[in-house]
């Protein structure tokens, strides 16, 4: 053999046994520390023990009930820690191993590229960490932000914005309400379109369109997941009630549409009544009674109001309801039955309904 040879083998040979040192200590590090946490994990879990075995609690009965809730949940960070716990040791292998096989590949210039830069991350670039200004607290912070004042003096209702003539000042207040939460002002921005500035329509178009796409595909995408639902799941109509609800009373939509939706929030609550009747809220049979109403579809209404009436028969919606109903309906017998009942019942009545009884008496 030549002495070129003799060099290259011996290089080879080196470069494998730094190779492979560098492998085995790196595994050995990450298996300590590995051993060290589970020590501390221990530790922390003794003390933790003691400390719970020691204090006795206040009140036995309050911690019975919240046990069975906090158990899932302390379950789930248990798992979550675990998994943070194993990762970073996976990762600390797989780049040792990533190392060890650059090394082989690239002999000489492999180990020179990784000394060269942990020296250099060592004695160089790493900065000591200074935690005397850094606080950890518990507290929460509210920041007050600088009030916009050029836009808070444009602001304006959209229905006064709509008549003034200067197209400008029109177009800017309609971009102020657009850039905001646009799920409440729908109705409001659906007055724009009749605005004879036709930019100004067409933003008011743009973003109805947007929006009722959005319902629309939602709507149908969570009713094909109720008709898949078992008869004990109820999340699906639990969430569409109150999403559908917040769209229909702004009335939107074209007529027929208007109709057919309606039609279709009657049927998500015809689904949770039949699966889960006790979560049926006073609320939700108010705003199904109000949007049938909207649609004069009466008959339907009458039933959801009885349904009201047996199941929350002293709160105020289950009268009222009934009253918009016999009174739209032109049923001056069943207005006045109710009108009495809820005159001789304890319930406490707001403004409206007082200012509706003292008309009719």
């Amino acid at each position: 053999m030549t002495v070129k040879e003799i060099i290259f083998f011996s290089i080879l040979l080196g470069n494998a046994i730094v190779s492979a040192l560098y492998l085995m200590f790196g595994l050995l590090y990450v298996k300590r520390c590995e051993s060290k946490d589970a020590a501390e994990r221990k530790k922390a879990e003794a003390a933790q023990e003691e400390t719970g075995t020691e204090e006795k609690p206040k009140n036995v009965q309050k911690e019975a009930e919240t046990k069975d809730k906090s158990k899932s949940a302390q379950e789930e960070a248990a798992e979550d820690e675990e998994t943070q716990e194993e990762l970073p040791m996976k990762d600390g292998r797989i780049v040792y191993v990533m190392k060890f096989v650059v090394m082989l590949l690239c002999p000489l210039a492999g180990p020179i590229f990784f000394g060269v830069g942990h020296l250099l991350f060592r004695f160089i670039f790493r900065q000591d960490v200074h935690l005397e200004d850094v606080v950890f607290s518990k507290e929460r912070v509210r920041t007050n932000e600088r009030a916009d004042e050029e836009r808070e003096r444009n602001i304006a209702p959209l229905e006064e914005a709509i008549a003034v003539s200067d197209k400008e000042s029109l177009r800017s207040l309609m971009l102020n309400v657009i850039r905001g939460d646009v799920h409440n002002s729908l109705a409001a921005i659906s007055l724009a379109l009749n605005s004879p500035d036709s930019e100004t329509s067409h933003y008011a178009a743009s973003v109805l369109q947007d929006e009722l796409n959005d319902f629309r595909g939602n709507v149908q995408k969570i009713w094909r997941e109720v008709e898949k639902e078992e008869e004990d799941q109820t999340d699906c109509e639990y969430y569409l009630i109150p999403y559908m609800n917040n769209m229909l009373e702004q009335k939107v939509f074209t007529e027929m549409e208007q109709k057919n939706m309606v039609k279709k929030f009657a049927e998500v609550g015809e689904a949770l009544y039949r699966k889960a009747p006790y979560r049926f809220t006073s609320q939700y049979y108010e705003w199904i009674c109000l949007r049938l109403l909207d649609i004069k579809d009466f008959e339907t209404m009458e039933m959801w109001c009885s349904r009201a009436a047996a199941q929350y028969p002293e709160e105020l919606s289950s009268y009222t309801c009934r009253l918009k109903l016999y009174f739209t309906a032109q049923e001056k017998e069943k207005f006045f039955e109710t009108l009495d009942a809820l005159k001789q019942s304890s319930i406490v009545i707001d403004r409206e309904t007082l200012a509706l009884i003292r008309t009719f008496s």
